[in-house]
């Protein structure tokens, strides 16, 4: 049995057993130093290395952040930037002779919000029924993470690019390294995120510097083609200098600026860049050349991500969230959308953009005030992860669902499988006795149902590449561009081709916001 006092590469730590559920847990490991002061903008560094056992119970700070009713963070924790941290979970039976299957999560947030140590991340039936080790991980988020500061970079103030994927590359290598101390295998570690931690999933899945690092990948909801070039980054860099009060020939400055100010600053560019550039977010990966050699779409359509079998999807729901909202990072109403594809046309001339009256054949048969939502829905989420599955499928193997279930009252609400909502089913929380809201109008039986039946998948992925069921489930076979077979999970699942509509309408070529 492993022991709750365990040496890793930088001191020693000791975690806790959950009373309720047996599942050990280590919380708040740094696994790099906090990025502050000089190493604000650049890349993680180790951590001082401690000799005394670092109390390991209590989770980490969260990332500097906007304050946002939804996401929760958990009791207790705040934000700081000194968030380089992550948690174990592993199953209190663990052998150290015979390692677990590892999986790694990245939280979504639309690359601005969210922690590992959000509730909803907890994954105390994860560990125990699927028999892993999870290992859920922070990264620098909104400017901290994502703004690109290289080409102001002198010969006095040298800035790093992506920190975020950094922070996540730093990660994975503090999991290959002590990993197996804590009873996980670091030969064979899944790499699974969703919304923006599918996007940095799939990024990382063409990054040269994380090869090695995992050995199967799942993407939920991944925006996989919300990615900015170059000019565009220093665009935002720029309007971000204005906003807090920074010359460019002072450049240096910008590490003194206060969290909040800076916070503020991104807080409006994240609300004003989709409204004026509809399908823009203000903080995204950027195809910068060095880490991130080319867009990851044009990676996987030939062929040329890492060659790891891979789980993506995403749900059948997805635009109706940001609508709940009133978000406008995804473009729903109709001059958004029409504004979306005439900067696609003017900036890529060479793409074939499809007619409107063609895109619009494929939702015939959704009411027309819904349309927005479905076209939304497909080229911010459907659609990339097709144009990903048929190059991917090419080199690995491939495994492509569509999550369809909702509660009664999720649909009476006209939300439906929207996004994120099968997060509370990969992660088991609907499988509490305790019911929550969402099942006022019933249907937590089968809700439990769903989630076993998902989680039981993902685990038997992590361990096998296979994304295996029981002998009740349906077989889920590898998706190819011959029978486009996808696992549509609902109530009960089924294997069917049910993109054939949209491949129609939207063809072959990829479209992007960048």
């Amino acid at each position: 049995m492993i022991s709750l006092e365990v040496a890793t590469t930088h001191g020693p730590v000791r975690g806790v057993v959950d009373p309720h559920s047996e599942v050990r847990r280590w919380k708040g490991i740094p696994y790099a130093a906090a990025p502050v002061g000089d190493l604000r903008w650049r890349s993680p560094r180790a951590p001082e290395p401690w000799t005394d056992v670092r109390d390991a119970t209590r989770f980490g700070h969260a990332a500097p952040q906007p304050r946002f009713p939804m996401f929760d963070l958990g009791e207790g924790v705040t934000v700081s930037e000194d968030c380089l941290v992550l948690n174990v979970a592993a199953p209190a039976t663990a052998d150290p002779s015979a390692l677990k299957p590892v999986m790694v999560w990245i939280h979504g947030g639309a690359y601005i919000l969210g922690s590992a140590s959000q509730p909803l991340y907890d994954g105390t039936r994860l560990v125990r029924d699927g028999d892993v080790v999870l290992v859920t991980v922070n990264h620098r988020l909104g400017p901290f993470g994502f703004l690109e500061l290289g080409s102001f970079a002198t010969d006095d103030h040298a800035f790093d690019g992506n920190l975020a994927l950094r922070d996540v590359i730093a990660a994975l290598e503090w999991v290959r390294d002590n990993i197996a101390a804590f009873g996980g295998d670091p030969e064979s570690v899944t790499l699974f995120g969703e919304s923006a931690g599918g996007g940095i999933v799939t990024t990382l899945m063409t990054v040269p510097a994380a090869r090695g690092l995992f050995h199967r990948a799942i993407a939920q909801s991944a925006p996989a083609t919300s990615m900015y070039d170059g000019s565009r980054a220093r665009v935002v860099a720029e309007r971000f200098l204005d906003m807090v009060g920074v010359d460019h020939d002072d450049i240096g400055a910008i590490r003194d600026v206060p969290v909040r100010t800076l916070l503020e600053a991104s807080t409006t560019l994240f609300d004003a860049i989709p409204t004026e550039s509809p399908g823009r977010l203000a903080f995204a990966p950027v195809v910068d050349g060095d880490l991130v050699p080319e867009y990851p779409v044009d990676a996987f359509r030939a062929g040329r991500a890492t060659p790891v079998p891979l789980v993506i999807g995403t749900n059948k729901h997805e635009a109706a969230l940001f609508r709940l909202i009133r978000s406008s990072i995804i473009p729903i109403k109709a001059d958004a959308i029409r504004s979306l594809f005439s900067e696609i046309a003017v900036e890529r001339p060479e793409l074939v953009i499809p007619a409107e009256q063609d895109v619009l054949s494929a939702y015939s048969r959704v009411r027309t005030r819904s349309r927005g939502l479905a076209v939304a829905r497909d080229l911010a989420f459907r659609m990339p992860t097709l144009w990903l599955a048929d190059g991917h499928s090419t080199v690995a193997p491939v495994y492509l669902y569509r999550y369809d279930w909702a509660s009664r009252l999720l649909n009476a609400l006209g939300i439906g499988a929207t996004h994120a909502t099968e997060l509370g089913y990969v992660f088991g929380a609907v499988r509490s006795r305790k019911r929550s809201v969402e099942f006022l109008l019933g249907g937590h039986g089968t809700a439990r149902r769903v989630s076993e039946r998902i989680q039981r998948r993902w685990a038997t992925f992590a361990a096998t590449g296979r994304p295996d069921g029981d002998h009740a489930d349906p077989i889920w076979p590898p998706y190819d561009t011959a029978s486009r077979r996808v696992l549509v999970i609902d109530a009960t699942e089924r294997v069917a081709d049910v993109d054939a509509q949209l491949r129609a309408a939207w063809g072959e070529e990829p479209l992007s916001f960048h």
